[in-house]
């Protein structure tokens, strides 16, 4: 069976930086909540709304690729296939697009022509689910080399937030966390001791899909998304992802404290909600978390996007040395609970 392994890493966040003030300001109705205490996050990336330089999913996405490729050994000719997993699909006539596949498209539009191509949605958990199913193809020997992509122009949710909420309790409050960000990974059939992914695997819990939905807002007519999140933030939820990863170990005949992680990556969506799951892995586990890496502060909840930004900016910063064992623990609307552990020494800053 095929190893694989994480050859190059891309990401892409728009220039510009919408703080929490600027966010509450936009209120059609003053509120003042104080969102870097809630939330952990004081800043985001919101995409560029002119005609002439707008930032739609599309392009955002396509930013990631070409920062992706430009570390690759691989030219887009080489890739055998390529995996869109945004949640939006907005396109530069600021419609949300639904066919031709994304994937398609990127992939003509950077020469990928030979390449296959195909949508996968599944919410924040998007980018490890677009990785899981080209690790399997890899190690399946359907292909050898392919890319995994997400542009995430997020932001509208937030802006039919700023409109609509009126209660200190809104379920649109979350939407007041993400920003905009776009992410890529070529993943190939190269990988060894130094350069693995070594195990990744996701579990849908359906009777929680209805905690977190995005759909048209019945009131202003934008994005919109409605969370329950004390439903979503509750001892069932957490002992269930928690007990998904404990049966892997023991079915494997790892363990938390024998995997030896140097660095575990959670979903970006709040600080103070992070502290508390982290504090209930090392309850269960007995033994201490490997350190967080966060950049929700200055980036907020990116979706599908977050991992991977985690991941980039932290090499990007010099602060994730060769041959680190990271592991990273999606969270997803669905709910999707998950775990993807790999081993980094290809990937450069």
């Amino acid at each position: 069976m095929e190893r694989t392994r994480f050859e190059s890493i891309g990401s892409y966040t728009p220039a510009t930086i919408r703080s929490n003030d600027e966010l509450l300001h936009s209120f059609s109705t003053p509120r003042a909540f104080d969102l870097a205490r809630i939330t952990g996050i004081r800043n985001r990336r919101v995409y560029d709304p002119h005609p002439d330089t707008y930032e739609s999913s599309f392009t955002l996405a396509r930013a990631a690729i070409d920062d992706c490729l430009s570390r690759s050994d691989y030219a887009p000719s080489d890739l055998d296939i390529v995996i869109s997993v945004s949640i939006t699909r907005t396109d530069n006539n600021r419609r949300l697009s639904f066919a031709p596949a994304f994937a398609h498209r990127l992939a003509n539009t950077i020469g990928a022509t030979r390449a296959r191509h195909f949508d996968i949605s599944n919410a924040c958990a998007g980018m490890v689910t677009g990785v899981m199913v080209l690790d399997r193809m890899i190690r399946a020997g359907v292909v050898r080399t392919g890319l995994v992509v997400s542009g995430e122009q997020i932001t509208p949710i937030a802006e039919t937030a700023a409109r609509e909420i009126r209660e200190p309790y809104d379920p649109q409050f979350a939407s007041l966390t993400v920003g905009d960000a776009a992410t890529a990974v070529v993943v190939d059939a190269r990988g060894d001791d130094d350069d693995e992914i070594h195990y990744v695997g996701l579990m849908t819990d359906a009777a929680d899909a209805e905690h977190c939905l995005g759909m048209p807002s019945d009131r202003t007519g934008g994005l919109a998304m409605y969370t329950d999140n004390r439903a979503m933030q509750n001892d069932r939820r957490y002992s269930r992802a928690i007990a998904q990863l404990d049966n892997f170990f023991h079915s494997t005949g790892r363990s938390w404290g024998t995997e030896s992680f140097d660095f575990l990556v959670y979903h970006q969506f709040s600080g103070p909600a992070l502290r508390q799951i982290i504090d209930r892995y090392e309850a269960h586990f007995g033994a201490p978390a490997p350190q967080v890496l966060n950049v929700l502060e200055d980036f907020g909840n990116t979706a599908s996007t977050s991992h991977f930004l985690v991941l980039h900016e932290y090499l990007r910063r010099g602060l994730v040395s060769k041959g680190s064992k990271i592991l990273m623990i999606p969270s997803a609307s669905g709910m999707v609970y998950g775990y993807l552990a790999t081993t980094v020494s290809r990937l450069e800053n």
